[in-house]
């Protein structure tokens, strides 16, 4: 089975909009792990206008399954997250400013910086993951800086699906179908749904993580948390 990784980054949004501790950061966490989500992914970033350091120290001891922290591997970040030794870390090329993810990794135009902080983290023994276009070409470059597992980013995917479900999740296969002959494992992660996240899922070989934050919190606001979170458990399950 998939696993469902939730992304708290809209509730530290929610949060800081008003100060204080409302919702709390870390009740979620350990609320959505009782729910049965098997991970908690954070992203923080630069200007801390979600996660915060201090929400990723306080979270450490809480994640009980799986922690999976992401961001643009700057060298404050990189020794963030060495400091924490989260069970993963997944390199995001974002910039500081942006809203949210837009791009995946050209691992032939980074491969050295990508090869480099890699060795870091998993000198650490920490788990890598690159987040990577579905791109089929950039797998080989991709598996070549000793990564263990890529991150489909899958905006494109959710942006085709309603008009051709089929198209939309081709280069997505083709791109899991090259990663496993490098045998690199497979997340996945950005504007999955509980519309789009079934499909995507029994369509990509080897998808050992999905990671989504933003829907699944939106759908939260009518469903209830728990709810929720049985529901993706649902579409990810395998009968």
């Amino acid at each position: 089975m998939t696993k469902l990784s939730v992304n708290i980054n809209k509730i530290a949004t929610l949060r800081n909009a008003r100060g204080g501790d409302v919702p709390s950061v870390t009740q979620i966490a350990v609320d959505a792990q009782r729910f049965g989500a098997q991970g908690i992914t954070i992203h923080p970033r630069p200007d801390e206008r979600h996660i915060t350091r201090k929400d990723v120290y306080d979270l450490k001891p809480l994640v009980t399954t799986e922690f999976n922290i992401e961001g643009n591997p700057h060298r404050p970040f990189i020794d963030m997250v060495l400091d924490v030794k989260p069970d993963q870390v997944t390199l995001v090329p974002d910039a500081d400013d942006a809203i949210t993810s837009n791009a995946g990794w050209d691992c032939e135009k980074h491969f050295d910086f990508l090869k480099g902080v890699i060795a870091e983290f998993k000198e650490a023994g920490i788990r890598t993951s690159i987040f990577l276009d579905p791109n089929p070409a950039m797998v080989q470059s991709a598996a070549a800086t000793g990564t263990d597992r890529i991150e489909l980013y899958t905006e494109a995917y959710a942006r085709h699906y309603p008009k051709d479900k089929e198209q939309a999740v081709k280069a997505y296969f083709e791109t899991a179908v090259a990663a496993g002959e490098y045998g690199l494992g497979i997340n996945a992660g950005h504007d999955l749904s509980l519309d789009n996240l079934q499909y995507f899922a029994d369509n990509i070989p080897n998808l050992l993580e999905v990671s989504i934050g933003h829907a699944l919190i939106s759908e939260a606001l009518y469903m209830g948390l728990e709810n929720t979170i049985q529901a993706y458990l649902k579409r990810l399950a395998k009968w």
